[in-house]
């Protein structure tokens, strides 16, 4: 008889949307609510394909988190596994290991929580062995492999290893019990259930090695499909891998060329194809899109000055659309000017494009305007700015690139309209 098990991590229920609260508290509402959705859809997917477990590779929260209205939806879905006769594992990951709840949650007694030291779960399906082997962060920060710290595989079972890690690293996460995919490979264990990086990664072979995703985006960060994974471990030891959706709201960049758009109809006109062709071509029950508009037009000027009469036609179309909803519309749009086009504007335009850095007056009162804003703004919401003074130059540079185009889109309006 095959072992058969669903594999997730990265839930971050309840996980805060202070950026996208600020943009719209609609869509926020409508995210904020998907973790929790995604994770009764994980549920679902369990008893619909009787599966013999549930393994969670850590953060089902997301840091500190206080609410045991979020425990309390937690317990209640590992219940409904409980009364099918499925079990859970879990393995705290770092944002576990932050949430002050984390230690007062009563759970069924077919969950498995493995601690700080590594253990081992021994299971028996027919004349299937398997060997379930986790480690729990003990603390939010891990700078150390826990490979060598897991028991070796049990002669003669299937070897399943749950482990939260960076793995060999990725942009936009910190290092968390950094291990080598080669040594995951070369560990014995024939399958690794992976937690912390937010994309699907899917590293097959002998061993294979998943690290299943965030199965709910939170941002525009986390564009693209989301899912959990459905593992098959049949009667000879064969794992069979398949991923499966359960995403409620999915975030997407959609190009809109802009080349043959030769006025501000033609504009409105091709973001309105390209929204309602992206909410065809996907199937969540949201859809939320940041349009990049693209390609060379005369029109820059005037989609710099009135980019946001653009971003509330896009949102008129959406709203027309239903259960479509808009991120903000980027501009990556070039002037199809000739490079010698003579007048006060374009030499302004070309002076400006050319300097490596702004005049030193500039950065210094740049500086203080940020101060101020971070100063003004509450804590929670300070980091928006850059948590280190490198970030914080980053965008305050780009702050004034974008600053100076528009103060240019302006100055060609005015000058077209003269």
């Amino acid at each position: 008889m095959p072992f058969r098990f669903v594999h997730t991590a990265d839930l971050h229920l309840d996980s805060p949307l202070k950026s996208l609260a600020l943009r719209d508290s609609a869509l926020a509402e409508v995210i904020g609510n998907a973790s929790r959705a995604a994770f009764t859809r994980i549920i679902d997917l369990c008893l619909e394909e009787a599966v013999d477990a549930l393994l969670i590779a850590g953060d089902l929260y997301d840091g500190a988190q206080t609410s045991m209205k979020t425990a309390r939806f937690l317990t209640q879905g590992l219940r409904r596994l409980d009364a099918a006769g499925i079990e859970t594992f879990i393995i705290r990951g770092n944002h576990d290991a932050e949430s002050r709840i984390t230690a007062q949650l009563i759970l069924p007694p077919s969950v498995t929580v493995f601690g700080a030291q590594a253990g081992v779960a021994r299971r028996s399906k027919g004349a299937l062995e398997v060997a379930i082997h986790g480690i729990s962060f003990a603390r939010p920060h891990a700078p150390d492999s826990l490979l060598g710290r897991f028991k070796a595989p049990v002669p003669g079972a299937v070897n399943i290893g749950m482990l939260h890690t960076s793995l060999d690293g990725a942009a936009g996460h910190d290092p968390y019990a950094p291990c080598r995919l080669v040594d995951l490979q070369g560990s014995g264990f024939d399958y690794w259930a992976l937690g912390h990086i937010h994309a699907r990664a899917h590293h097959a072979g002998d061993c294979h090695v998943v690290m299943p995703g965030i199965p709910q985006g939170r941002d525009i960060g986390e564009a693209g499909a989301k899912s959990v994974t459905l593992v098959t471990v049949a009667d000879d030891g064969a794992v069979t891998v398949e991923a499966r959706a359960t995403a409620v709201a999915r975030f997407e960049r959609v190009e809109v060329p802009l080349g043959g758009a030769e006025d501000w109809p033609g504009v409105v006109a091709a973001l309105s194809g390209a929204l309602r062709a992206a909410r065809r071509d996907h199937g969540e029950d949201h859809l939320v899109l940041r349009p990049v508009l693209t390609g060379r037009t005369p029109l820059l000027w005037r989609l710099r000055r009135d980019l946001g009469l653009l971003a509330d036609e896009a949102r008129l179309t959406a709203e027309g659309i239903g259960t479509l909803w808009i991120d903000k519309v980027e501009l990556a749009c070039t002037d199809d000017l000739p490079a010698d086009t003579a007048g006060p504007l374009a030499e302004l335009s070309r002076q400006i494009a050319g300097m490596t850095s702004p005049p030193a007056a500039i950065l210094i009162e740049a500086d203080a305007v940020m101060e101020a804003l971070i100063k003004a703004l509450p804590k929670e919401l300070r980091g928006m700015l850059g948590d280190d003074p490198a970030a914080q130059a980053a965008i305050r540079d780009a702050m004034l690139q974008e600053g100076a185009a528009e103060v240019l889109a302006h100055l060609h309006g005015l000058e077209a309209d003269a």
